[in-house]
């Protein structure tokens, strides 16, 4: 059997179910031998998850992952093979994590409000500050306020729906540039589940590029062939490498496993050439440490 690669992964770091730890071991289950990491905002599960990895034989990329405003919704970046200890990424990280909890207070507020009573319960919000709108839709359904995780967001928390938020974001040149300060291999997430225009988001990629985005997510569990091929091409036109990963996050997302995404799903490990590659430009001999 072929390994697995899987560069897109979250633990209840940030708004997965599995801990970091666990997630590795769940990752050595489905024969992955490449595995990155990339929690929302945060770098908190990383250890962990690597000292793990360090017992399974599995390679283990450090990772994270920024949302970012765009006109047309969130634009979201995955900084891989992310250096340790840089003080001034993880303040920035620190203020993000700290706007998402003021999100998450509203948005639990506006659900109370609605006869849905999640409050601020430690067992099942441990981690406020990183929490997600995942995590919320589980607890609404284990509470026996909807019957799935999805219909949580259909009708209470998705976008337009009566306990939504927005978030605070910052621009996509934000994002970028600061997964590239820290180092960072810089990939856009998921490419087309961003509803806009085509010439937009082509016009938006190029624009990203001087700020440091190496990668566009081609391979991705909601990228049917047709995204997939539209973002090839993408790629190609601007020069770009690829990447891909599950966007796994546990019971939130049950059809997704780990590795195998949902059904044909693969990532091809050829696009690990390009990536490394970049790596080794960026971070030099250090790469390699």
């Amino acid at each position: 059997m072929r390994p697995y690669v899987d560069l897109h992964t979250h633990s209840t770091a940030s708004d997965g179910s599995l801990a970091p730890g666990e997630l590795v071991r769940q990752a050595a289950r489905e024969k992955i031998t490449i595995l990155a990491l990339t929690d929302h905002d945060t770098t908190a599960g990383l250890d962990e998850a690597e000292a793990e990895a360090g017992q399974r034989g599995i390679e283990f990329v450090r990772g994270c992952e920024l949302s970012s405003q765009t006109p047309y919704g969130h634009a979201d970046f995955i900084g891989l093979w992310l250096p340790r200890d840089i003080p001034a990424f993880e303040e920035k990280l620190a203020w993000m994590r700290e706007a998402r909890a003021r999100r998450n207070a509203i948005m639990l507020e506006k659900l109370d409000e609605l006869g849905l009573h999640l409050g601020f319960d430690p067992d099942a919000f441990p981690n406020l500050k990183s929490l997600g709108r995942p995590q919320i839709a589980v607890q609404m359904a284990r509470r026996g306020y909807v019957k799935t995780p999805q219909e949580a967001f259909n009708r209470y928390i998705g976008r337009d729906r009566p306990a939504y938020v927005p978030k605070e974001a910052c621009s996509p040149e934000e994002a970028v540039q600061m997964l590239h300060a820290a180092g960072a291999v810089t990939v856009f997430a998921h490419p087309m589940l961003l509803q806009c225009p085509p010439d937009w988001r082509e016009e938006l990629v190029k624009r990203l590029i001087p700020h440091g985005l190496d990668a566009l997510e081609a391979y991705h569990s909601e990228h049917g062939n047709e995204s997939v091929r539209r973002v090839l091409e993408l790629a190609d036109r601007c020069k770009l490498l690829l990447s891909g990963g599950s966007d796994f996050h546990g019971a939130s997302k049950p059809s997704i496993r780990l590795g195998r995404g949902k059904g044909g799903f693969r990532v091809p490990e050829y696009v690990l050439d390009g990536l490394r590659s970049r790596r080794f430009e960026k971070q030099g001999p250090s790469a390699n440490s």
